[in-house]
């Protein structure tokens, strides 16, 4: 892992190098860079593969006490991420509230940004997303011990199952998410940032469905890739949103649930591919 200094605070990401297409991996609340791990080996031979582990509750850098970390202002850290790195021309691919993010970005002018992929994410009114979400906002406003207190229940394997948890983000990912939960648990500082989150959802619900009306405006390619059957990201926001994107295409994925870096992330490796080709024309 490597680490950048941004206006928030230190971030950690993982960068593959190399010449191929920049492609920017996104992950969702309570989750880190790890959800790609994946999708990264498979792209990362001819790719340039960059994912951030953004301040979201699984980071294990606490960030600076004034730094906005609501949605808007994670975005415009992830803009900044691309401008101190000076990527171009950049795959911008976001799952879970990484797809938030996406849009978000793209509401600001995604200047860096060639093209998008969302896949499986929080859109238009489904912020906090359904059970999952809104089990964890409510969470929130607890104070951050008690919030510490409440998240001591994901270290049993049967409650991180549950529908309020990560139940039905994915089918084959427990591991992950018994690592995601770690920070909130073990560690004061990250609680507090992760509460300081939770804590903007309700205007941060306001922004994500406003941003929903800059996707006309977004005439580069763009893929969206949606779980079929998804419990939490309604599949028909994902032909909403491939509706809205002038150059937007969906595809349907099966035997996944949310989370389809970890559930399917052969299929997901072979239509990134397909839409960003290691040596574009």
């Amino acid at each position: 892992m490597k680490e950048i200094e941004l206006s928030a605070g230190t971030i950690d990401y993982q960068d593959t190098g190399g010449d191929g297409p920049a492609v920017v991996l996104l992950h969702g609340l309570m989750m880190d860079a790890s959800l790609w791990e994946g999708p990264i080996a498979g792209l990362s031979a001819d790719h340039r593969c960059l994912a951030p582990t953004l301040p979201l509750g699984a980071h294990r850098r606490a960030m600076r006490a004034n730094a906005d970390l609501s949605l808007l202002g994670t975005a415009r850290l992830v803009t900044e991420f691309l401008d101190r790195l000076d990527l171009r021309d950049v795959t911008l691919v976001g799952n879970d509230t990484g797809g938030a993010l996406v849009q978000l970005i793209v509401a600001d002018g995604a200047a860096r940004v060639g093209r998008v992929v969302l896949v499986s994410c929080e859109a238009f009114d489904n912020y906090p997303a359904r059970v999952t979400g809104t089990t964890l906002a409510l969470a929130g406003r607890l104070s951050p011990r008690m919030f510490g207190v409440f998240m001591q229940q994901m270290r049993l394997r049967a409650v991180r199952r549950l529908p309020i948890a990560f139940g039905w983000l994915t089918h084959r990912g427990d591991a992950a998410t018994r690592r995601w939960t770690r920070p909130v648990m073990t560690r004061p500082e990250i609680r507090r940032d992760a509460v300081r989150t939770l804590r903007a959802a309700g205007e941060d619900a306001r922004r994500l469905a406003e941003a929903a009306g800059s996707l006309p405006s977004f005439d580069r390619p763009a893929l969206v890739l949606w779980a079929a059957g998804d419990r939490v990201m309604p599949p028909e926001h994902g032909r909403r949103l491939a509706a809205l994107l002038p150059q937007g295409r969906l595809v349907e994925i099966a035997g996944s649930r949310t989370l389809v870096p970890l559930d399917q992330p052969e299929q997901l490796v072979r239509l990134i591919r397909e839409f960003v080709p290691a040596h574009r024309q």
